[in-house]
């Protein structure tokens, strides 16, 4: 693929520090909200006094995970293609002397098309889980090995939750293509409004109503479904258009050859990100395994990795963005400078992590339960959990960077050989030394991550090839 060289006319991307927390804080403040509700809903759980209800629903998070982070393709690819269209159509626009009302009209175009093919997956994909509800609830526990009491206290969760499970599916396709454009404060307020809605509703349900578990579910339910209409506002005004030519969709936009482009990135994305997912849920069934109280336990210490990932995932959208526009420019000098710079950030950000939860693991583990088994587990094992940003910060980095490169192959290759070195080391880890096991297993998963993407980026490097990353576009 021969090189481009930018134009003159086209300014250089910036890729000051300044900019990459620019584009990494309203991420970074979006993402916590994600997290912020699971942690809500098992804080609320963990003190009803029951540790079956919190492990049924440390089951029920984890199956959710399962389903619907294996499609989590839908915001990479987004954010990856949105990213590169972007960095295109202003270069188109820049080097042809057009009004402002043509720019526009090229930018937004490709931009559009991009949003709507992702929400048209993301709908099919969600109405064909909603209809396999059943068989999907009833394998998953049995898969995670659940107890009877704690399986049929995530039963009742799941039940209710799954009638959202579109709506968080379209969540993933809005993410991606506002973060892929650098719009991230467009992130911020949808992503914050969804949790603001689900803490009202769901203390209302619970504490109000006495709905208990389906007051918990039924809560984050209607806050996604009402961040989805959010985010088609939020759409609309981006890209000032109408409603009519949001919901318009021109045929030559899906023809062929760019479902096939789209579905082939989504494919390498889609297993990386399911064996992921099953590691997660392995780790999930070696706790299951060793009852109630350890699942109990690590579901509310496992917290701690979701949101501190979430968290790291802002530098990592600043990575994928930069890294992103640097390849539709083919600028592989500013390239390795973005690599360089946002992995400084990266690291930066995992050392306050680890020093914050250090200082704040006790009143945390305070809020989440009023079990005093399950409290105690917790905090003995709590150090694993503090160190846990330091240990898979490399991992969240590195993803945002081939991410942006729509490295879809590499994605895939390095998810193929993590599960041949992860399972049968975790399994050792768990007969040797159970709960430390595990925990081991969980540091292995993140720091097997970062070795193997990094000798893919490495090698890449060596040879200058960074073009061979990346498919024919």
């Amino acid at each position: 693929m021969p090189t481009v060289t930018p134009s003159r006319s086209i300014p250089p991307i910036d890729t000051r520090y300044t900019r990459i927390i620019a584009i990494a804080l309203p991420v970074l403040l979006a993402n916590l909200a994600m997290p912020l509700q699971s942690v809500i809903d098992t804080a609320i759980v963990g003190n009803m006094n029951d540790t079956a209800k919190l492990a049924g629903m440390g089951l029920a998070i984890q199956l959710l995970s399962l389903l619907l982070v294996s499609f989590n393709f839908l915001q990479y690819a987004s954010s990856g293609l949105s990213a590169q269209a972007l960095g295109q159509s202003v270069s188109h626009a820049d080097s042809a002397e057009n009004t402002t009302t043509k720019q526009s009209s090229l930018i937004a175009s490709p931009l559009l098309s991009i949003l709507q093919r992702a929400l048209l997956l993301a709908f099919i994909i969600g109405a064909l889980l909603l209809l396999a509800k059943p068989w999907l609830i009833d394998f998953g526990l049995r898969a995670l090995s659940a107890n009877p009491n704690s399986g049929l206290a995530a039963k009742t969760y799941l039940d209710v939750r799954f009638w959202g499970v579109i709506a968080e599916l379209m969540n993933f396709a809005f993410i991606g293509w506002f973060a892929g454009q650098g719009k991230t404060r467009y992130m911020l307020y949808q992503q914050g409004f969804i949790a603001l809605l689900n803490i009202i509703l769901t203390l209302f349900f619970v504490y109000g109503l006495q709905m208990g578990l389906v007051g918990v579910a039924l809560g984050t339910t209607i806050a996604f479904w009402s961040g989805v209409l959010l985010a088609l506002w939020l759409s609309r005004q981006h890209l000032q258009i109408s409603w009519t030519a949001l919901f318009t969709a021109d045929p030559k936009h899906f023809a062929k050859e760019k479902m096939l482009r789209l579905f082939s990135l989504n494919k390498d994305i889609f297993i990386r990100t399911l064996i992921l997912t099953l590691s997660f849920a392995w780790i999930t069934r070696l706790s299951a395994q060793s009852g109630d109280v350890i699942l109990a336990a690590n579901a509310i210490l496992l917290q701690v990795l979701s949101i501190s990932a979430f968290a790291l995932d802002g530098v990592a959208v600043s990575a994928e963005t930069l890294s992103g526009q640097a390849a539709g420019r083919r600028d592989w000098p500013r390239f390795r400078i973005i690599v360089k710079r946002t992995g400084v950030v990266s690291y930066g950000l995992a050392i306050m992590l680890s020093a914050l939860w250090w200082l704040a693991m006790p009143t945390y583990l305070q809020l989440m339960t009023n079990i005093e088994p399950v409290f105690a587990l917790a905090y003995d094992y709590h150090l694993y959990a503090v160190l846990l940003p330091l240990v898979g910060v490399g991992a969240y980095w590195l993803d945002g960077i081939f991410f942006g490169l729509t490295a879809g192959n590499v994605i895939r290759n390095a998810a193929l050989i993590l599960a041949v070195v992860f399972f049968p080391l975790s399994w050792l880890l768990y007969q040797q030394w159970d709960m430390t096991g595990i925990w081991l297993s969980v540091w292995c998963l993140l720091l097997l991550r970062l070795i193997i993407l990094g000798g893919f980026l490495y090698r890449a490097y060596r040879t200058g090839s960074y073009e061979k990353l990346q498919p024919n576009v």
